[in-house]
């Protein structure tokens, strides 16, 4: 392991070492440094103001201001790896949630549980301004992304085809949250407060100071959304076939608040004119209860009544997270820069579910149950990252990642006729210790040929992967050394018209809780047990896109196909009695080759729209692979999909605005089934009394139609779920911003990128 983890930081920091004594070796010769690189290619921008007034003062002259022009903030942009969407001119973003807004833009799906998916690919990594962060991943990223709000969000990255300087977790690809941030001279904050029907609000308020040396901001907010969901399952099993077919009907209730909370403070300072210190402190808490009520009724062959049962309970959960970041970025006379940056993240987390069960047909004695978890995860990250110009406008950048997961899992279960008399369970009494470590190293090469531009990469990686099923006595160790290159191309074919090709390598490592082997009771009929022979799915991503952008019009289409080996997903097992068992297993490969649209411009002069669609095969195939006891067939199951969304945003006046948006999600294939599509639509109005105070009136799901539909139908079983989210709320909100207007930037002026109409 010590050898391995020798040769990733060897390749991390020989490219950057080389570089600096090169640069060394011209500082001391008197040496022309090497032309800073520009914009790539498939990115055409005009030469920002600042680099005239930088060779007026190279001359000798006296500059008494710098006006920096760039892209506006939430404009769209799209470089030759990613796609960026601004949020601020989304009317959801200023009373919903993360989730809210990622509703409304485009390659990125959102169940009604909260759960992302990328171009029908439910693999994604969700990252924070560029680095991993605990809160969205696991089992618990889709309440993250329901509770935090949206107005924290500067910009939405899809990155479907990623650069080896991203981690290659993610067969979908990366959602990257970049985050507000102030740089605006002077004092200056704001002040939000939303309220909405059923007792739903939420509020912030903001603050900072900046100087010519230093930053200071900070930021808090509440959040309180009663939830209230109502699920229906119905199930016909047969134990072979041909043999008659039992039913079931079961109806479930959940209804409770949600309350979230959090505050960041952050500082920067300039020690010098080309470093910079920064540090930030962040916490945030959910917590969530809700009161259950379940009902179940089972027919035999016949049609009789053979069984009713009812459970009533309680689930409370509650998750603190808190995290530091310190960093360092020194910017060199060539303009080639040099940053580290590190930070750890611990995340509490705190459930408990108790409910009684009472079956009456056949009469049976009750059923009280308690189970408690304690999870604790710790995420430590530590990165450095070397980025040069180089000659013939090419740029250069290396980099080091070491991310440690260390994770622990304690459950304990009681089970009794009642509280008063419930005993240790053994069946959900458990703990389970994960830790992963990754060394990992990249190096990136962007350079343009004429009207071609061309951005290869590597990212190597060195995987120790330790599990231990303390209560089963079960320790299982994984290591691995892998290479994933990446390929990226631009071809401008006018000012207007850009081409572009894109290859990569991914993984999709399982979760903590898919590699736990203890089975877990979810409720009476239906169980979870992990995998931790599990191994990560590898996919290969193929991209080819046409972008054209003139004025306020804007099209995008974008062909993709990826294939996947050793996926892993969920396979439903008979247990006897009506009980079902959910694990994960390795499917043999998968294959997704579909086409994305997205047009973006005016209709008239007041009335812009957005509009993107997604079609595409899907197919899974087992490859024969044997499950013993699995419901069904499970052979090649293959599917044609489409979905997409439309919004239309009308400036009525200089100070009235009012948005409509539509989405439905795509049908999503599945081992032994799909989900079907899900709708929702939203609508807004804001008025701006003045520069610094307005108001917004918001609905969302206006025709309460967002609802999630599972559907299992194989030889022996046949099973229809649907969960149907009473998410349809109006707000009124209010928003006060004070303090100085925007002037002179600190950090360096950015490339501008091309800018696209915003119809999110």
């Amino acid at each position: 392991m010590q050898f391995r983890v020798s040769i990733v930081l060897a390749a991390a920091l020989s490219a950057a070492a080389a570089q600096a004594e090169a640069q060394t070796s011209a500082s001391a010769d008197g040496a022309t440094p090497p032309a800073k690189a520009a914009p790539s290619k498939t990115t055409p921008a005009k030469p920002a103001p600042a680099k005239a007034a930088a060779k007026k003062a190279d001359a000798g002259q006296t500059v008494e201001e710098v006006t920096v022009t760039a892209a506006a903030p939430d404009a769209d942009r799209t470089s030759i790896d990613r796609r960026s969407y601004g949020v601020a001119k989304d009317l959801s973003s200023t009373t919903g949630s993360i989730s809210d807004a990622l509703k409304n833009i485009p390659s990125v799906e959102v169940d009604v549980q909260g759960n992302v998916s990328l171009r029908g690919d439910t693999n994604v990594t969700i990252l924070v301004d560029g680095k991993p962060s605990g809160l969205f991943r696991g089992q618990s990223a889709a309440q993250a992304l329901q509770s935090l709000p949206a107005d924290a969000v500067e910009r939405v990255e899809v990155i479907t085809n990623p650069s080896a300087e991203f981690s290659p977790d993610g067969s979908a690809g990366i959602i990257n949250l970049v985050m507000r941030k102030t740089r605006r001279a002077g004092e200056s904050g704001s002040v939000r407060y939303n309220m909405g029907t059923a007792g739903r609000r939420n509020g912030g308020v903001s603050g900072a100071y900046n100087s010519n040396q230093l930053t200071l901001s900070g930021d808090a907010g509440f959040r309180h959304d009663p939830q209230h969901s109502i699920n229906v399952d119905d199930r016909s099993q047969a134990t072979a076939p041909g043999d008659p077919v039992e039913t079931t009907q079961q109806t479930s209730d959940y209804r409770g608040p949600l309350d979230q909370w959090n505050a960041r403070g952050s500082v920067d300072y300039d020690i010098t004119a080309k470093d910079r210190l920064s540090a930030e402190l962040r916490a945030n808490q959910t917590d969530l209860g809700l009161n259950t009520l379940e009902h179940l009724k089972g027919f035999d062959p016949n049609g009789d009544l053979n069984e009713v049962f009812d459970q009533s309970g309680f689930n409370k959960s509650v998750r603190d997270n808190s995290g530091v970041q310190v960093g360092w970025r020194r910017t060199f006379a060539y303009q080639d820069e040099v940053s580290v940056n590190a930070s750890r993240e611990r995340t509490f987390e705190r459930n408990e579910t108790e409910f009684t069960a009472v079956t009456s047909e056949p009469p049976s004695p009750d059923l009280f149950q308690d189970i408690l978890s304690h999870n604790s995860l710790t995420l430590t990250d530590i990165r450095a990252d070397y980025n040069r110009p180089m000659p013939d406008e090419a740029r250069l950048k290396t980099g080091y990642d070491l991310r440690i997961d260390n994770n622990s899992y304690d459950n304990v279960g009681l089970r009794g006729i009642s509280q008063g008399d419930a005993t240790a369970d053994p069946t959900q009494t458990n703990l389970f210790l994960y830790k992963q470590t990754i060394n990992a190293a990249y190096a990136t090469y962007e350079r343009p040929f004429g009207n071609l531009s061309v951005l290869g990469g590597l990212r190597i990686e060195d995987v120790e992967q330790d599990l231990d099923q303390v209560t089963g006595a079960i320790v299982h160790d994984t290591n691995y050394f892998k290479a994933y290159p990446t390929l990226h191309l631009g071809y401008r074919v006018s000012d207007d018209q850009q081409l572009t090709l894109s290859y990569s390598q991914r993984i999709q490592r399982p979760n903590p809780s898919d590699l736990n082997p203890f089975r877990v009771e979810q409720d009476t009929f239906n169980f979870r047990e992990g995998n931790p022979n599990l191994k990560p799915e590898e996919t290969n991503s193929f991209e080819a896109g046409w972008q054209y952008h003139a004025g306020n019009t804007y099209y995008l289409a974008t062909a993709y196909y990826r294939v996947s080996d050793h996926d892993f997903t969920d396979v439903i097992t008979e247990l006897g009695d009506g009980a079902l068992l959910d694990t994960k297993e390795n499917l043999s490969a998968s294959k997704h080759a579909g086409v994305e649209l997205v047009a973006n411009g005016h209709l008239t002069e007041d009335l812009t729209y957005n509009a993107s669609t997604n079609v595409y095969y899907a197919e899974i195939d087992s490859g024969g692979v044997a499950i013993p006891g699995v419901i069904g067939d499970l052979g090649v199951r293959s599917a044609i999909e489409g979905g997409g969304r439309f919004s239309l945003n009308w400036q009525l006046t200089p100070n009235d605005s009012a948005q409509f948006s539509s989405q439905m999600n795509a049908r999503r294939l599945t081992p032994q089934g799909y989900v079907d599509p899900s709708f929702l639509s939203f609508l807004g109005f804001r008025h701006k009394f003045n520069d610094k105070f307005s108001a917004v009136l918001t609905v969302q799901d206006v025709f309460n139609t967002f609802r999630s539909e599972q559907i299992i139908d194989t030889a022996l079983l046949h099973d229809r779920a649907i969960g149907s989210g009473r998410i349809q709320a109006a707000y009124l909100g209010f928003a006060w911003s004070f303090g100085a207007p925007p002037k002179i930037s600190r950090d360096p002026a950015p490339e501008p990128e091309p800018e696209t109409p915003h119809g999110m």
